[in-house]
């Protein structure tokens, strides 16, 4: 089997833990690649029994690797779409971050993970991305986010107009300090703290959720993600931001913009014990009674 390991940046605190997910891959004769800048970080403070493959881009990683593990948090797996693309390579997280709703394995489940991948008893849930077409250049090769797409404001000015259409329909007009359209893996990201839904992740639905609307009637609006969602902006202000996932860019009043389902998707791979209701519940702390113990 080959494994890719994929990381943003090494810290001193993990170096226990990678030297454990190495040792493990090496002794179960797991064929390791890791991407080039990660490896530099690591490379005086991991000892590797055998030198691992290394990888930098898409196209030194497509075909050569059967599963690639993010290591961090959320933020980190979100960023190896714009790695694998459309090469269907199912991603497994180790969460060394924080809260981890995608990074599913904890640091005292590596071996477990290792093993289910190994005796092929994980499973696999496919994530929808959402996909960004403008009439001027955006996010260079990368137009896709797993996430959420945005536009904000770009600085403490006021509110922006946005008018929303669905396959050419008008929707409404925000006036709001911007707009959000979340997959359902991102409506328990930056949509939830804005008010929106919860989707199970194989619903096949975008949600509109405004930022800080000046309507407060206005909420958001749940679609089926087979729709195109088109945008006009307006507003005192020169200049913009369109987001996807961490990723930004400046625009202004003359950037056509609409958003659809990608054609590929995320294969995102979890271990037999967990599923979606038990991460929103351990993760959100669903259920807990505070008045325990008083």
């Amino acid at each position: 089997m080959k494994i890719g390991l994929y990381c943003r940046v090494f810290k001193e605190k993990d170096t226990t833990l990678i030297q454990q997910l190495v040792d493990v891959l090496l002794e179960k004769k797991v064929a390791v690649h890791i991407y080039e800048p990660y490896y530099q970080q690591i490379v005086e403070r991991v000892h590797f029994k055998q030198e691992p493959i290394i990888f930098n881009d898409h196209d030194n990683l497509n075909g050569r690797i059967d599963f690639l593990l993010s290591i961090g948090g959320d933020g980190t797996l979100l960023n190896t779409i714009t790695i694998i693309k459309e090469a269907n390579i199912p991603v497994m997280g180790i969460n060394t971050g924080r809260l981890g709703f995608l990074t599913g394995v904890n640091r005292n489940e590596i071996v477990a993970a290792i093993d289910e991948l190994l005796n092929n008893s994980f499973l696999v849930d496919n994530r929808s991305l959402i996909h960004l077409d403008c009439n001027k250049p955006l996010f260079n090769n990368h137009p896709y986010a797993l996430n959420e797409f945005t536009i904000h404001k770009s600085d403490t000015s006021s509110m922006i107009t946005v008018h929303a259409y669905v396959n050419g329909i008008f929707l409404n007009t925000y006036w709001a300090d911007g707009i959000i359209v979340a997959t359902p893996t991102g409506s328990t990201a930056y949509s939830l703290s804005c008010g929106g839904p919860i989707m199970h992740p194989s619903s096949q639905t975008f949600v509109i959720t405004p930022v800080a609307p000046h309507n407060l009637n206005v909420r958001p609006i749940v679609i089926p993600n087979d729709k195109v969602i088109s945008f006009e902006i307006a507003g005192r202000g020169e200049s913009f931001l369109c987001t996807l996932d961490s990723r930004y860019e400046t625009i202004d009043k003359t950037y056509s913009i609409s958003v659809k389902k990608e054609s590929f998707g995320l294969q995102l791979v979890r271990l037999q014990a967990s599923n979606f209701f038990s991460t929103i519940r351990n993760k959100l702390m669903w259920g807990l009674d505070k008045r325990d113990g008083m």
